[in-house]
Parts: C-alpha cells; structure tokens; sequence
C-alpha cells in the first residue's frame, strides 16, 4: 500500500473517531441538561417540602404553646376547684358531725325524759294510792273511791259536809291535776324531742347527698378536663349513693 492510501485510511479513522467522540460528547452533554433539570425539579421539590415542614413545625410549636397555657389554666381551674371542693367538704363534715353530736344530745335527751316520765309515772301511781288511801281512810271522802280503788261519780251534796271535806277533796283533785299537766307536758317534750332527732338525721342524710354529690361532681370534672386536653371523650359523672340512715 502506498503511503497516500495509509494516509487515507488513517484520515478515515480518524474522522471516524472524532465523529464517535462527537456524538460521545453530545450524549454526554444532553446527559448533563437532563441532569441539570432533574436535579433542579429536586431542589425545588425538596424547597416546597422544607417551606410546608417549616410551616408545620410552626404550626406545631403554637399549639404546643397554646396547649401548655391550656394546660396551665386547667391546673390552676382543678386547683381552685380542689381547694373550693375541700372547704365545702370540710363544712359538710363539721355540719355532719355537729348535726351528730346535736342527734346524740337529743337521744340522751329523749333518754332522761324517758326516764323521768317513768319515775314521774311511778311516783305519781304512788302518791294516787296515797291519796286514795288517805281519802278512803277520811268518813267524808270515802265516797269519791269504789272499793276496787276507782273513781265514782256519786253526788253528794256539800250541805252535808264541813267546809275542811271540802278544801281537803279540791286540794288532792288539784294536786291530781297538776301530776297530769305534768305527765302530759313530759310526754308532748318526749314527742318534740323524737320529731326533732327525726328533723336532724333528714338532714344530715341531705347533707351526706350533697357530700357525694360534690365528691362526684369534683372527680367527673377533673377527668373531663383530662380526657378533654387528650382529646378523648368525657366522662359521666357516676350515680349518687344515697348513706345508710340511722333508726331513731
């Protein structure tokens, strides 16, 4: 081969190279734009994403702020509730137990008089029997009592009997008199003093309602105030028990 067609060949490669190197060169280049552009729709999709996540956390830190400032209005609320809750449940239980010691009082009371109208009842039996010993011992007032020992109404006329038979039969019906007043008196303290014990255990009874009325009240709001913050739904406030009331 003669060296004009060596130098053709090699003329020919060489064009065929640079050709390759040239469409190499363009592959590559579009390879760049298309690298370029889709780098840049990343960029500006991973900027649209951190400006929403921005706003978000933004977002996120004013509720947690709104939030804390809920939080601490509803502590200091179930703090002055709790305190509200306290004094008037220490009131019920003073109320309680004064209504307590005044019932106890009243039972004594009831007790003694008890007591008393007994002895009254025994002393006053007693004192009749005297009376109607004495009176059946007397000539002239022997004819008021049977001789069973019972009244009779047997009329009898004051012509025949001395002004001392007299005054001696009005003074033992006044004294007669005067025991019942005093027996019947006992009897209606008696009755007073049982309508009041009965007056005093109805109110502690209500008192005791109002006790577990506030109990409950107090412990279904601080639940509802939790299960609100958290986001839950309230809780019913439970049945009130009514207390076990005293036999008088």
């Amino acid at each position: 081969m003669t060296l004009e067609g060596k130098a053709k060949e090699e003329n020919r490669r060489l064009q065929e190279a640079s050709m390759r190197l040239e469409q190499e060169n363009d592959d590559l280049a579009h390879e760049l734009v298309t690298s370029k552009i889709a780098l840049r729709n990343d960029l500006d999709q991973a900027e649209d994403k951190a400006d929403v996540l921005n706003k978000e956390l933004l977002l996120t830190k004013q509720r947690l702020v709104e939030t804390e400032e809920e939080k601490r209005k509803q502590e200091e609320e179930t703090a002055q509730l709790k305190e509200v809750f306290r004094k008037q449940l220490e009131k019920a239980e003073y109320e309680i137990k004064k209504t307590t010691a005044i019932i106890a009082e009243y039972k004594q009371i009831c007790s003694q008089l008890s007591t008393r109208l007994e002895k009254q009842q025994a002393a006053s039996k007693e004192e009749l029997e005297v009376v109607k010993g004495k009176m059946m011992a007397c000539k002239h007032c022997s004819d008021i009592f049977s001789k069973e020992g019972a009244l009779k109404l047997a009329a009898t006329s004051r012509e025949d009997q001395g002004i001392e038979t007299d005054d001696e039969k009005d003074s033992l019906k006044k004294q007669l008199r005067e025991m019942e007043l005093e027996l019947a008196q006992t009897k209606l303290q008696l009755v007073e003093a049982k309508c009041k014990i009965q007056e005093l255990e109805h109110q502690r009874g209500a008192l005791m309602n109002e006790i577990q009325a506030a109990k409950n009240s107090w412990f279904s709001k601080t639940l509802n105030s939790i299960k609100t913050a958290t986001g839950t739904q309230p809780l019913q406030p439970a049945p009130v028990t009514q207390p076990p009331k005293e036999s008088t």
